[in-house]
């Protein structure tokens, strides 16, 4: 398992061994990451957050875990502020950056950007999501939060709801999830239904259905999803299925009391608020669950653990 060095672009380059030793690595990182113990290991190493979209939770979460661990960050969460504006190309910022930085976290639109950027970066490349292909280090934090929760994958049921077709965060993690033996629901409606070609990936067989309800005694996690209403071409059809699902305190009054609820976060009215104060919610934990396993994922392509 040599991690120094690598590229983090796709989950599907990580084995299983490689995952363990990650969340071996978070676990460690935790009370770190709470700010209980004080570390300095990545002192001297820089960090370039490159977002090209919006994010609140990955680019502070990265800029926290490299802050915990004494580490220094620069990047951009704007590029018309940059010389992208003027009409350079992607490779050679990516070019430039590297010149000035030990690490490149990368968020862009187009899918296979971090592919290209770790093409073009002697430093290690770290996948932020691009477009609607790949994020994975969220599917690690979402392993670990399940991991934590419920310590073995396997054979647990897992219900991804929403948006399976534009949601990023769904195709890395149903690819794992089968991996690891997970019986995995997808829950969209039609339109939204996750891509053939993901599917035919997966080890084993999902089970897709429309109507929550008819599963939600057998879910022991609730993967729920922001329809992705920016990746819609046509507004007509975003709106044709905006709130077709609702994670509500009576739904899960007929759920198992050891089943949790996950979001990758922001909701926009999949989950009510009224769930906050059930112990079922683990959207805000899965959050925080960010820093150690990115505190985590630095620490080893950095080569210092």
């Amino acid at each position: 398992m040599m991690f120094k060095g690598k590229d983090i672009v796709s989950i599907k380059e990580l084995s299983k061994k490689e995952i363990d030793r990650i969340f071996e690595v978070a676990e460690e990182m935790v009370p770190i990451a709470r700010g209980e113990k004080k570390s300095e290991i990545l002192r001297g190493y820089v960090l370039a957050t490159l977002f090209f979209e919006p994010s609140t939770r990955t680019r502070l979460s990265f800029e926290t875990a490299m802050h915990r661990l004494g580490g220094g960050v620069i990047g951009f969460s704007n590029p018309k502020a940059t010389s992208i504006s003027k009409g350079e190309t992607l490779a050679d910022t990516i070019r430039i950056i590297d010149l000035y930085s030990d690490v490149i976290v990368i968020r862009h639109p187009y899918e296979g950007s971090a592919r290209l950027a770790a093409e073009f970066a002697q430093h290690p490349v770290i996948n932020a999501g691009d477009g609607a292909g790949q994020h994975p280090t969220q599917t690690l934090l979402d392993l670990f939060t399940m991991a934590r929760e419920f310590g073995d994958i396997k054979g647990l049921n897992i219900a991804l709801i929403g948006d399976l077709k534009y949601g990023r965060t769904v195709h890395s993690l149903a690819y794992i999830l089968s991996e690891l033996g997970a019986n995995i629901y997808l829950v969209s409606p039609p339109l939204l239904r996750m891509p053939r070609h993901i599917i035919r990936e997966l080890k084993s067989k999902p089970v897709e259905v429309d109507n929550l309800d008819d599963i939600v005694e057998e879910v022991d996690v609730f993967y729920v999803t922001r329809i992705q209403k920016e990746r819609f071409p046509d507004p007509t059809e975003y709106r044709k299925v905006a709130g077709t699902y609702s994670i509500t305190e009576k739904l899960l009054s007929k759920a198992k009391k050891s089943a949790i609820v996950m979001h990758p976060l922001p909701r926009v009215g999949e989950i009510a608020t009224e769930v906050d104060k059930l112990p079922h919610a683990r959207y805000f934990q899965q959050a925080f669950n960010g820093v150690p396993v990115r505190m985590a994922l630095l620490s080893l392509v950095l080569g210092v653990v």
